[in-house]
Formats: structure tokens, sequence, C-alpha cells
């Protein structure tokens, strides 16, 4: 019984994690491609960006520990932090710990950003680009459940709903494309990217 509880703690804390990691890169894109218009909430474009991306840290460290706790995949500790190193599905559990190492990456270097410099922020930030579709190839591969219809239809609105996204940025006519990175990742502040938006 505490082997299915963690199971399914472990699946459920990842796909909720997914779930909140799509809705702040769908928010991110479209703060970043708003059409510099008053009228725009700024809930959207700070606290609700903010907030969902801090809760979505929350259920994936939910997720590892829990992965890491439970005796059918025996992960332990090393496949956490090491690429490939899994027993268990050492590819797609590969995939969670790229991203999750992109994520903590954006993360850190925002919160280091007046130290680090503007260019070495932005470089990493365009990395985080692959953070999400990792994420989504990790969810896809890395369970036992993971083609179950209903799993499907999650990972696939999410999909769509970050791909409409994407697009409206892309043919949108607002800031600048270089701006796009900050935080398509999920986890930048928009306010750090263009210091205009706190009057919004």
């Amino acid at each position: 019984m505490s082997t299915q509880i963690l199971w399914f703690t472990t699946r459920g804390a990842g796909i909720v994690s997914l779930i909140l990691f799509s809705a702040v890169a769908c928010l991110g894109l479209l703060a970043v491609a708003r059409t510099q218009s008053a009228r725009w909430p700024r809930f959207l474009t700070v606290e609700l960006h903010r907030n969902l991306a801090l809760l979505s840290v929350v259920f994936l460290g939910i997720h590892i520990v829990t992965a890491v706790l439970d005796p059918f995949t025996h992960l332990g500790i090393g496949a956490a932090l090491v690429p490939l190193a899994s027993s268990y599905r050492p590819l797609p559990v590969a995939f969670g710990v790229v991203s999750v190492y992109l994520v903590l990456a954006v993360i850190v270097t925002s919160l280091m950003r007046e130290r680090i410099g503007h260019q070495v922020w932005r470089a990493v930030h365009w990395a985080s680009y692959a953070a999400w579709p990792l994420a989504i190839e990790h969810t896809l591969t890395a369970g036992s459940d993971s083609f179950s219809v209903w799993l499907l239809a999650v990972q696939g609105a999410a999909i769509l709903a970050v791909g409409a996204a994407l697009a409206y940025r892309l043919t949108s006519g607002g800031t600048n494309r270089s701006r796009l990175a900050a935080v398509a990742g999920g986890t930048a502040d928009p306010v750090a990217v263009d210091p205009a938006w706190r009057n919004h």
C-alpha cells in the first residue's frame, strides 16, 4: 500500500508540476507578446506568473523526493542527480533530470542577474527553451501509464496551449524577440526583463 501511495504521489506531483509549468510558459509568452496595453492586467504579467512558477517548483520537489523514495523504481539520489545513472528507464529519467537542471539554472541566474551580467543571464535563459519539451518527453516516457488516454490528453492540451502561445508571440508585434527566452522556461520574472512592466 505504501508503495502505491508513493507511486501515485510521484506521478500526481509530476503531472501537476507539468501542468503548472505549461501554464507559466504560456503566461510568460503572452506577457512578452502583449501589445503594450495599459489594460493588460498586472497580475497576469507578474504576480500570477511568479506564483505559479513557485508552485510548480514545489510540486517538482515532491515529485523528485517521492520518486527517489519509491522502492519500485529504485532510483536513489544518484539517479536523480546524474543523467543516465538510473537503472530504471535511464533515458526518460535523464530527460527529467536535465529539465530540472535547466529550470534551476533559470532560477539561480534570475536571482544573481545583477552579479553575473546581462549577457550571461540571457544566454542561460535561451537554454531554458529546452526545459519544457524535455519535461514533456519525460512525462511521456518515464511512467508505466505514459500512454494512457487521460495522460495523453493532458499532455496534448499542454502542447496545444504552449504552441498557441508561442505562435501568438511570434506573430504579434510586441517586444523584441530576444526577450522571449527570459520567460519561455516558465520561471523568469517578466519585470526583470522589462522594468516598464511594473506600471501595468
